[in-house]
């Protein structure tokens, strides 16, 4: 599998989250705590909106390892963004190659997955053949990923993110009964139109895998205030992440199964259940 975090807040240079941390993403990319794989080396991306927010996303992606890619770190050390995606890849079976490495884009839109679509290979052809044909041509690679992105675009990601990513869950699990595939759907997702991002935790067998948000600024201020970073960065900052960047009490919170958190959010809650729909 993979792991991934995004961050949603204050203009951070992405080396203070990619780098910096006690177990940080680089770290994960060698070391997973959680993961199925404790090296994700297959391959890295980042994604990124300009300071300034919205409009079009900058993508770096490469098949080597992010441990040791120059490019990355220099480009961390200089990239200063108020959102962004960064992933690090353990391939489930699809190529090694640049287009099918994440973060996806199109348009305005960012996705990155962890998981995958059980038996893909039974359920491509019919899955590819529900996307909206004007978007097919979009699709670079080869992974159940971007196809999963494409089907949320195509059941209305612009106009509703949550509905749209039930739906393509929905028709996943609807052709997994189908072709006789029992729980065919495993997925952390994250997706941001570089407004907010909306993080995903769901599988069909009740058991997904890992993923974390962190807790509001003010709160960890309160909890830490020997951390003088925190006095930086506005109370909307936050982070969602596979597994925490390190061990610091009351910072991390594990998201439920079934259910999805929007960043940032004026909602009182930090999640929201998720239920897949029929399309």
């Amino acid at each position: 599998m993979c792991r991934w975090l995004a961050y949603s807040g204050s203009p951070m240079l992405l080396d203070a989250v990619l780098y910096q941390p006690e177990h940080s993403l680089i770290d994960q990319s060698l070391h997973a705590k959680m993961g199925v794989e404790s090296t994700n080396g297959d391959g890295f991306g980042i994604g990124w909106y300009s300071a300034d927010g919205g409009g079009t996303p900058a993508i770096f992606r490469d098949i080597g390892p992010a441990w040791n890619n120059r490019n990355l770190r220099e480009l961390a050390a200089h990239v200063r963004s108020t959102l962004f995606f960064a992933h690090v890849r353990a391939s489930t079976g699809s190529a090694i190659q640049q287009t099918n490495c994440h973060p996806f884009r199109h348009g305005r839109w960012l996705w990155m997955h962890n998981g995958a679509i059980t038996d893909f290979h039974r359920l491509q052809r019919d899955l590819c053949m529900a996307v909206d044909p004007a978007l097919f041509p979009c699709i670079e690679g080869s992974t159940d990923s971007e196809v999963m992105f494409y089907l949320a675009v195509t059941y209305g990601l612009d106009q509703d993110p949550p509905g749209a990513v039930a739906r393509m869950t929905g028709l996943v699990e609807r052709l997994g009964k189908e072709h006789g595939v029992p729980d065919p759907m495993q997925m952390t997702v994250a997706v941001s139109d570089g407004e907010r991002v909306w993080a995903f935790r769901y599988s069909s067998a009740g058991k997904s895998r890992s993923l974390f948000y962190s807790s509001k600024a003010e709160t960890v201020r309160h909890l830490h205030p020997e951390l003088p970073f925190l006095r930086e960065v506005s109370d909307a900052t936050r982070l969602v992440v596979s597994e925490p960047l390190g061990d610091l009490p009351g910072v991390w919170n594990e998201l439920p199964e079934a259910s999805y958190a929007v960043l940032p959010s004026e909602a009182a809650e930090d999640y929201f259940p998720f239920i897949p729909e029929l399309p």
